[in-house]
């Protein structure tokens, strides 16, 4: 016999022994329904006691608010409590001990993301802050926890983040990361398999549904479905959701409204583009993961690699990598200076000239407007300044694909609405002023060949 299985026999034995001197059972009814029950189930909040027959659970469920005051009375807190039948109950259990056991061993969170490795700015610091809370007290405060943002920013670092977290101080929470893709497939492959109920049943008994790219699963009906059932079943059992994308729920095209309603019942919290003290505190950290030497490179080359490619993650890193390689192969030099990184990074395109950008589009419908790029995202609202500013936020909306908050951001942090109803009123315009369209269908032109 286990401690715990003592333990409920020791506890059990002293709750039947006050059932049995209760006046509203009686000697007889106790022997017939109560003898052969046992408690096979207790935590903080519940008690569940099994019996043989159906009976014996319909006279002990008449009976729970007692029962259930016996066991508060020993356990000095309060405990609800469910009969369940022996052979219901020891078949549930068989079950979720064999998904158990599949979910510890093929999680799929990535170990090499942790919170210690992961640099926080005031890009991400909200984002981050959110991710451990969750980690911390799984369940408790934002469930589901909603991070959006570009590509590159991050938010996969955080998600396995947290997935490590907890296995780390709670090795015997159910943690499973996921891409929605991946979730996409298994549904597909299930209903091939006939297996759709089981691979539910796994992903119900879960502790903790990490999902990467949720935008990757609109349009995909059976997989709404099938997500939409999971996705209440967690919640309504207070366990912990942790969802990402590209943009927030309500910019998410081709997903269910229920599902957008559901993903902003918790929080949504955004990540934007590392700025340069953020950037350049990644590259010292790379160059110390890497065990590559900082002082053997010029202050001034790591800010210039922090200026130019930080628009995400991804870019940064890969260009210290490119830095790196070009150092060791080419350059002849032990010491990386401003030479070295200019011939480095000759032909890559480090800044935003090249490329299509929202600095480019509001550079472009200035001066078509004989404005100063400040202007557009100034509080001046005069007709020609209001028109142009709509305009360069229609085509960073329509060129960029770019969430409307984020466009928000970039225009003088406007709210994502002011944003929605510019496009709006632009999509109008090109309806019925021929004059304007002509102007728009110019500017969409100098940015395509500018």
């Amino acid at each position: 016999m286990t401690g715990v299985e003592y333990f409920y026999n020791d506890l059990w034995s002293k709750a039947k022994n006050r059932l049995k001197d209760d006046s509203s059972i009686g000697k007889l009814v106790y022997e017939t329904y109560f003898e052969e029950s046992n408690l096979v189930f207790l935590n903080e909040e519940k008690a569940i006691i099994s019996v043989p027959t159906n009976l014996q659970k319909m006279i002990l469920s008449q009976k729970l608010t007692l029962i259930g005051n016996v066991l508060s009375s020993i356990l000095q807190h309060n405990v609800d409590c469910e009969v369940h039948l022996d052979q219901e109950y020891f078949k549930a259990s068989s079950q979720v001990d064999e998904i158990e056991e599949e979910m510890i061993e093929d999680d799929h969170v990535m170990p090499e993301y942790s919170f210690d490795n992961f640099i926080v700015g005031p890009s991400n610091k909200e984002a981050h802050s959110a991710a451990l809370a969750c980690a911390y007290t799984p369940g408790k405060f934002y469930t589901p926890l909603f991070i959006y943002g570009n590509s590159g920013l991050g938010k996969t670092h955080l998600l396995n983040s947290i997935g490590n977290y907890i296995k780390q101080n709670d090795p015997h929470k159910k943690v499973f990361y996921t891409s929605s893709t991946d979730f996409v497939t298994a549904v597909v492959n299930s209903i091939k398999d006939n297996s759709i109920e089981k691979f539910k049943n796994k992903m119900n008994h879960l502790d903790v549904l990490l999902m990467d790219d949720i935008q990757f699963i609109a349009g995909k009906e059976k997989s709404h479905e099938v997500f939409f059932n999971i996705f209440n079943e967690l919640v309504n059992n207070k366990k912990q959701i942790v969802l990402t994308s590209d943009r927030n729920p309500s910019e998410i095209k081709g997903l269910e409204d229920r599902l957008i309603s559901r993903f902003s019942s918790g929080l949504s919290v955004g990540m934007d583009s590392p700025e340069f003290e953020t950037a350049l505190a990644i590259l010292k950290f790379r160059l110390e993961y890497q065990a590559v030497d900082a002082s053997m490179i010029d202050d001034d080359v790591l800010s210039y690699i922090a200026t130019n490619f930080s628009k995400d993650v991804r870019k940064l890193e890969g260009a210290l990598n490119r830095l790196l390689f070009y150092s060791i192969n080419f350059s002849g030099s032990e010491r990386i200076d401003f030479k070295v990184a200019l011939a480095a990074f000759k032909g890559t395109g480090s800044s935003d000239k090249n490329e299509l950008s929202v600095n480019k589009i509001k550079r472009v419908v200035a001066d078509y407007y004989g404005l100063t790029k400040q202007q557009l995202t100034s509080n001046t609202r005069t007709k020609n300044i209001a028109t142009a500013r709509h305009i360069a936020m229609y085509f960073s909306r329509k060129m960029l694909d770019l969430p409307f908050s984020k466009i928000g951001d970039e225009f003088g942090k406007r709210d994502h609405s002011t944003v929605m109803n510019a496009c709006e009123k632009v999509d109008r315009f090109l309806k019925t002023d021929m004059n304007y369209k002509q102007a728009v269908m110019e500017m969409e032109k100098l940015l395509s060949n500018n």
